[in-house]
């Protein structure tokens, strides 16, 4: 039986917990809790057994590198992927593999045969399945749920990790102390087996596939090109880079605020990391209030400078109870922002795209999160603590203030499903998915007093061209007839010509109808002229003979408003 996801038509959500009404978000969340709080306890034990088996400090730093660097590079290949096939079984994979790659590190770990560089490959390994893992999820998210609740369902992912990160460091160092580092690499082995038991039994509603899948590399350029012609996720992935580097302060330098700043030892930085991992539930669980309330931009602001304000008090204060309400109220604020800007990247863009775009914003977060972290170290070590974190609280503030100038989109009313007008032309010459390049041309009239409203739609047209795949767009005047405008773009091949035209979404098609509006002020001329044309070579063609050639001088036409 297909299990209940999405549906659009359904009410919008009211409740936090309302995600949890879908049962296949139920279990997987269900599931991935436990996974994450398995992948913290073999973080502890792969941390304690590089310094049992080296005792080099960058050794040891290489651990928690080796797991986060596969993020950084396959994150992009990843939400090509998600994006191209079977985002559930591509889940499927990534699961497996890791649990193939944990159960094999136990082994192992058990038999005494573990080395430091074998240990790094493990962790290197298992970090690759989590970064082909991370962007199938997070877009198989709005598969699950109807877009009216995804919102909440990503505040609540983000809740689950919280909730591992509070207790799975403590959890883990326990099961490490008294039954060993490789009892924690059997543990979270274990831990992906629930997730591959939900993933294979979930009956996932696939859309219709009329297009082949576009080849990774092909995939990869088209979502840059996306996001790089989207100003909209600009704003999201450079806020949210920009609050990164800032925030990764107060977690990177949790340890030191422990010991040198309360005067504290490993209870107390347990202490801190459960402060923190409250109030992150606590903000997942606000986020839906929130949102009925107020705008994206509105709760970007209050998170990065609750965040600020929390990061100065935990850098002035020398008392553990001050510190640790000051940390709750950065969890929450960390929530609220790294889960709202996963939301913007989500409701800004179509599903055809979703992965990568949210691949994308990954790398821009983490790559903000791992610069900063290092970057307020090494202020740390030069000018201490306490101005290391109280810099990086300017710097968070900075992200919440510099929303007066780049704007977050208020992206929930958007409609973005295919806008589903377009259909295949027929052609008198014979095509087929590779024939190409294909040319194409759509001539309008314009009156003089409508050049200026055609000149700003046709600049919002040529971007919207461009960022779905056309090459070479340009806007032509005709010199004889100064009326006359041409619009010309070309796609590779026939096939691409396709993709590009069944792009289109709802909220896209404003801008074309405008257009067709100015042509000739929707008189009687009809629709405006589209000519589709393919690229031939003369010297391709036969000596002594031009079969064809009559047919293909003559451009091909279509009357319809298609383009």
């Amino acid at each position: 039986m297909v299990e209940r996801t999405a549906d659009n038509g359904d009410e919008p959500a009211r409740s936090a917990l309302s995600p949890f009404q879908y049962p296949i978000f139920r279990k997987v969340w269900l599931a991935t809790t436990v996974s994450n709080l398995g992948g913290l306890i073999q973080s502890v034990g792969a941390s304690w057994m590089m310094i049992s088996l080296s005792q080099p400090a960058d050794m040891v730093a290489l651990v928690q590198a080796s797991v986060t660097l596969p993020t950084m590079l396959f994150s992009l290949l990843a939400g090509a992927m998600a994006d191209s096939f079977d985002r559930r079984k591509i889940l499927l994979t990534a699961q497996c593999f890791m649990f193939v790659m944990s159960i094999t590190l136990s082994v192992f770990a058990w038999s005494g045969l573990l080395s430091p560089w074998l240990l790094l490959f493990f962790t290197f390994s298992i970090g690759c399945g989590s970064a082909l893992n991370a962007p199938a999820w997070q877009a198989s998210v709005g598969d699950m749920v109807p877009r009216a609740e995804l919102p909440g369902a990503v505040s609540l992912n983000s809740m689950s990790f919280n909730m591992a990160r509070s207790v799975g460091p403590a959890i883990g160092g326990a099961i490490v102390a008294t039954a060993g580092a490789a009892a924690a690499f059997t543990i979270n082995a274990f831990g992906y087996i629930a997730m591959i038991g939900v993933l294979a039994r979930w009956k996932r509603e696939k859309p219709a596939q009329l297009l082949p899948p576009e080849t990774l590399g092909i995939a990869i350029a088209g979502g840059v090109r996306y996001v790089a012609m989207s100003p909209a996720l600009h704003a999201v992935m450079g806020r949210g880079a920009l609050f990164g580097i800032g925030a990764s302060a107060v977690t990177a330098l949790m340890p030191l605020v422990a010991k040198h700043l309360v005067a504290g030892g490993p209870l107390t930085y347990g202490l801190l990391l459960g402060a923190f991992g409250v109030g992150a539930v606590g903000g997942a669980l606000a986020t839906a209030r929130l949102r009925q309330l107020w705008s994206t931009e509105a709760i970007v602001r209050l998170a990065a400078g609750s965040f600020a304000i929390a990061a100065f008090t935990v850098a002035m204060s020398t008392y553990l109870a001050i510190t640790m309400a000051a940390l709750c109220v950065a969890g929450a604020g960390w929530v609220l922002a790294l889960s709202t800007f996963n939301v913007a990247v989500q409701m800004s863009t179509p599903r055809w795209v979703v992965a990568r775009a949210l691949s994308l914003y990954q790398m821009s977060a983490f790559g903000g999160l791992a610069g900063g972290a290092w970057m307020w170290g090494v202020i740390a070590e030069a000018h201490g603590v306490q101005t290391s974190l109280t810099i990086a609280s300017f710097v968070t503030l900075g992200s919440a203030l510099i929303g007066v100038w780049w704007r977050l989109s208020q992206a929930e009313e958007l409609n973005l499903d295919p806008a589903g007008r377009w259909r295949t032309p027929e052609t008198a010459v014979p095509v087929e998915a590779r024939t190409g390049p294909v040319v194409v041309t759509v001539e309008y009239t314009i009156r003089p007093e409508d050049v200026l409203e055609f000149l700003a739609a046709m600049a919002e047209r040529g971007r919207m061209r461009r960022r779905d795949g056309a090459l070479r767009w340009t806007l032509l005047r005709d010199l004889a007839d100064p009326q006359i405008w041409v619009e010309r773009y070309e796609t590779a091949t026939w096939l691409d010509y396709i993709r590009h035209n069944n792009r289109l979404t709802q909220e896209d098609t404003v801008i074309p109808d405008r257009i067709r509006a100015l042509h000739r002020a929707g008189g009687s001329d009809g629709p405006p002229r589209v000519r589709r044309m393919i690229e031939r070579q003369t010297g391709s063609l036969p000596t002594g003979r031009d079969p064809g050639a009559r047919e293909l001088a003559q451009p091909l036409t279509d009357p319809t408003p298609s383009s």
